[in-house]
């Protein structure tokens, strides 16, 4: 093999890597596109939801603000006011789909 046909087979392999390399980069930024989007979609689901549990959280706080003899006793609050714990405590009655009077809080804490 002479240097010629040495470097024409040299700059071939070369132009074979980089063309690989070129078609992993834009597959790369393919998919980077496509799944920001899902995520976009995904994080305003999301919001929705939340939305519609806050809803539901702040009915059943209003409901169990008007059943005054359903207590179940002492609940520890560590940086969390009481308006927010009656939120976590009625979005997990909600979601759990168990009455907040048959549940038993011991402490809520903010992370």
């Amino acid at each position: 093999m002479s240097v010629l046909e040495s470097f024409v087979v040299t700059l071939f392999s070369m132009s074979i890597v980089f063309f690989v390399l070129a078609f992993l980069w834009a597959l790369i930024k393919i998919l980077s596109t496509v799944l920001k989007h899902f995520e976009n979609r995904k994080s305003e689901n999301t919001a929705a939801q939340v939305a519609t549990g806050m809803q539901a959280a702040v009915a059943a706080a209003s409901e169990i603000g008007s059943v005054a003899s359903i207590s179940a006793g002492q609940v520890k609050l560590i940086d969390v006011d009481e308006k927010t714990a009656a939120m976590i405590m009625a979005i997990v009655s909600h979601e759990s789909q168990i009455p907040l009077s048959e549940l038993s809080f011991k402490s809520i804490k903010a992370l």
